[in-house]
C-alpha cells in the first residue's frame, strides 16, 4: 500500500435525535454513549496505528473546538484541527480536506470518518482501509458497505454492480436514499447495502470530481484554505469564501453522480448510534433485554433502555420496549419504536425557546469548564473547573458581584493591584466593577462554586481586559 492514510474525522454534526444527552452545545460525538468514551475517542482508538494512519485532520464547528483539543490530549492524540466558520454540510468539508491533505502529499489518500459512529470490530475496520486503499490506486472512490441485518428505514442503501478485477470491492450500480419499510425489505432481500458514510480515496480524485460536479464548492473551498489563518492550535478557514459553498452533502455532490464510485463490504461492526433504539442496539443488555446506564432501577420492564445522568435515580415500573433517558434539567420518555421522533420534538422545543434543547448545562473553554448549578431573578450559582497551569480573563462587572468558594486546588485570585491563594474550604468576594481574574497555579484542576449577585447576570456585563478566552 503506498504511504500512510491521512485520516479526516468530521466533526461537525448536532445529533438531535439523542437529545436530552445530545444537544447542539454538546453534540453526541462528544459524549460518552457507548462506554466510557466519546464516540470521537474510539475513532481516535481505532487510527492509532501510525504505520497505517498519518496525522489526522479534524474538521468541526468553531464552536467545538475546544472539546476537541480537550478529548485529543486526552486520547494523547495531535492533529490539525480545522474550524468551520459555518455549517456548510459535508461536501464542502471534504473538499476543503482534500486540499489540505494534497498540500501535505499530492498523492495522499484520504480516509472519511464520521466522528459519531461506532465500530465493533477495530481490526476488520484497519484490514479493510488496506484493502480499501488498493482500490483507491484505481482511481476510485470507495464507500464501506455494511451488510444490513434488518430492513431499516433510517438509512441509505448501496446497490453493488460488477466486481472489480483483483479487488474485494464492486463498482456501484447506485445509491439509493432511505426506504419505506417495504422497499427496505426489498433492498435486503436482493442484498443491498447500507452505505456507513465512510469513504477512502486519493485527494487528487476527490477534488477532480468536485471540481466536475460542483464547481462553485471547489472554487469556495479553495479560496477558503488559501485565506486560513492560524489561531492558537486551530486552523481557521476563511469565512466569507467558505459561506459562498453550496450546502450539500458528499453523497449528493459527488457520490450519487461519480462513475468512480466503488462499494466494499466489509462487517465491521458498524453503526451510525443515530437515534436511541440503535444506541440500545448496540449496548449489553440483561436477561430482560434491558440496556441501562447511571443509577436506574427497573422493575417488570423489557426490551428498554433507561439512561440517568447526573446521580439522578431513574425508576422504572411495568413497561416494555420504552426510551427513557434523564439529565440534570430534562427527561425523555417514549416508545423505542418512535425514536427517530426526538428529532421532530427537539425542533419543537426550540420553537418554543427552550435552552434546554440546545443548551447543555456544561460548557468547554480553553482552561477548563463551567456548569450551571442554580438561577434566580437575582442570582446565579455555577461550578468551575480550570486546568492546572490555566487561567481566566482579566475582566470585571458593572451590574453583579461575585463569591468564590474553593472545593478542590488552589486558585491564584486577583482583585485590583491584590494576588492572593485561596485554598480549598476557603472563600473570596469579588465587588462589583473591581478588575479581576482567575487562575490554577497547582497540578490538580481547580474546582470552585460562584455565586453571582445582582440586577443583571447576562454576558454582556463583562469586560475583558486582555485576549484570554473568558468564561462565556
Amino acid at each position: 500500500m503506498p504511504g500512510q492514510i491521512i485520516p479526516v474525522i468530521m466533526c461537525g454534526g448536532a445529533g438531535t435525535r439523542l437529545w436530552p444527552v445530545s444537544r447542539e452545545s454538546m453534540p453526541k460525538q462528544f459524549v460518552p454513549l457507548i462506554g466510557p468514551q466519546t464516540t470521537f475517542q474510539q475513532v481516535l482508538a481505532r487510527i492509532s496505528d501510525t504505520e497505517l494512519f498519518a496525522r489526522p485532520i479534524i474538521i468541526t464547528h468553531a464552536d467545538f473546538r475546544f472539546v476537541v483539543a480537550e478529548q485529543l490530549r486526552d486520547s494523547g492524540v495531535e492533529a490539525d484541527i480545522v474550524l468551520e466558520p459555518v455549517r456548510r454540510d459535508s461536501g464542502p468539508a471534504v473538499a476543503v480536506c482534500a486540499i489540505l491533505a494534497a498540500e501535505r502529499d499530492r498523492d495522499a489518500l484520504v480516509l472519511v470518518l464520521a466522528a459519531d459512529h461506532v465500530i465493533r470490530k477495530p481490526e476488520e475496520f484497519r484490514a479493510a482501509c488496506r484493502r480499501a486503499a488498493a482500490v483507491a490506486a484505481q482511481h476510485r472512490i470507495v464507500t464501506f458497505g455494511v451488510a444490513p441485518s434488518h430492513p431499516a428505514t433510517n438509512y441509505g442503501y448501496i446497490r453493488p454492480g460488477a466486481k472489480l478485477d483483483g479487488s474485494f470491492a464492486h463498482a456501484v450500480d447506485a445509491f439509493v436514499e432511505k426506504p419505506d419499510a417495504a422497499t427496505a425489505a426489498t433492498y435486503v432481500a436482493k442484498r443491498y447495502l447500507w452505505n456507513s458514510g465512510n469513504f477512502l480515496f486519493h485527494a487528487a480524485t476527490m477534488l477532480g470530481e468536485i471540481e466536475r460536479f460542483e464547481p462553485a464548492m471547489a472554487e469556495a473551498a479553495k479560496a477558503a484554505v488559501s485565506g486560513r489563518r492560524r489561531d492558537l492550535d486551530f486552523l481557521r478557514l476563511a469565512a466569507e469564501p467558505f459561506a459562498r459553498a453550496p450546502k450539500k452533502s458528499i453523497d449528493y455532490a459527488v457520490m450519487e453522480r461519480t462513475k468512480l464510485a466503488a462499494v466494499l463490504p466489509a462487517d465491521l461492526g458498524w453503526s451510525d448510534v443515530g437515534s436511541w433504539g440503535t444506541v440500545w442496539e448496540v449496548l449489553d443488555r440483561d436477561a430482560a433485554g434491558n440496556a441501562t446506564e447511571g443509577p436506574v432501577v427497573t422493575l417488570g420492564t423489557r426490551n428498554s433502555l433507561v439512561r440517568s445522568e447526573e446521580s439522578v435515580l431513574t425508576a422504572v415500573v411495568g413497561l416494555d420496549d420504552v426510551i427513557v433517558v434523564s439529565t440534570a434539567d430534562a427527561v425523555l420518555v417514549g416508545a423505542r419504536s418512535k425514536a427517530e421522533q426526538v428529532k421532530a420534538l427537539v425542533e419543537q422545543l426550540q420553537a418554543q425557546n427552550h435552552r434546554a434543547a440546545t443548551e447543555h448545562r456544561r460548557i468547554y473553554r480553553p482552561w477548563g469548564y463551567y456548569q450551571d448549578v442554580d438561577l434566580a431573578a437575582r442570582y446565579k450559582v455555577k461550578r468551575i473547573v480550570v486546568k492546572p497551569g490555566n487561567k481566566l480573563s482579566l475582566q470585571k462587572h458593572f451590574h453583579r458581584s461575585e463569591h468564590w468558594v474553593v472545593v478542590k486546588g488552589t486558585a491564584e485570585v486577583t482583585v485590583g493591584e491584590n494576588v492572593r491563594n485561596v485554598q480549598e474550604n476557603e472563600s473570596i468576594y469579588i465587588p462589583s466593577g473591581s478588575v479581576h481574574r482567575l487562575a490554577n497555579p497547582g497540578k490538580i484542576p481547580l474546582e470552585l462554586i460562584e455565586v453571582q449577585v445582582g440586577s443583571y447576570l447576562g454576558e454582556d456585563d463583562i469586560v475583558r481586559l486582555d485576549d484570554v478566552y473568558g468564561r462565556g
